[in-house]
């Protein structure tokens, strides 16, 4: 089962990446999302349903990781990001453009983490608080990213 928590927390094995493993899961993540949207149309409930399932496998093997590595919130585990980067992309047309300004504006407000994601991040602990900072941060992304189409007059 640790190996199964392992695997689900690391995003596939992409939290072992060098350098910046949350980085390479949200870029990893975009890619998927535009390759799958390419060949399947967006619906909504799905779509919804499917982050909600990352969330919940995201809370129990991001806990779980942390515990089996006796480290909290461990830069490996970047299943938080998997979820915060499908909530960023969430509704936006399946495009490059699209793809790229989602994973830009995620990664800012993950990095930058204006209020509350920061508080998030440091007063919620566990798989909960892994999650949490990054739900939040997708949240953000989402809102500029539709504004941003919204203006521009893109559907």
């Amino acid at each position: 089962m640790d190996r199964l928590f392992l695997f689900i927390a690391t995003g596939a094995g992409s939290g072992y990446l060098p350098k910046a493993p949350g980085t390479w899961a949200s870029a990893l993540t975009a890619l998927c999302w535009l390759a799958v949207g390419t060949f399947l149309p967006f619906h909504a409930v799905p779509y919804l349903l499917f982050v909600a399932a990352v969330f919940v496998v995201g809370v129990a093997s991001a806990g779980a990781t942390e515990k089996l590595l006796d480290r909290p919130d461990p830069s490996l585990v970047v299943i938080d990001e998997v979820a915060g980067q499908l909530i960023a992309l969430c509704a936006a047309p399946t495009h490059p453009l699209a793809a790229l300004a989602g994973f830009i504006l995620f990664r800012i407000f993950d990095i930058f983490k204006p209020f509350p994601v920061r508080w998030l991040d440091q007063h919620i602990h566990g798989g909960l608080g892994i999650m949490l900072d990054d739900v939040a941060a997708g949240l953000y992304a989402l809102a500029v990213l539709q504004l941003g189409l919204y203006f521009l007059n893109v559907s």
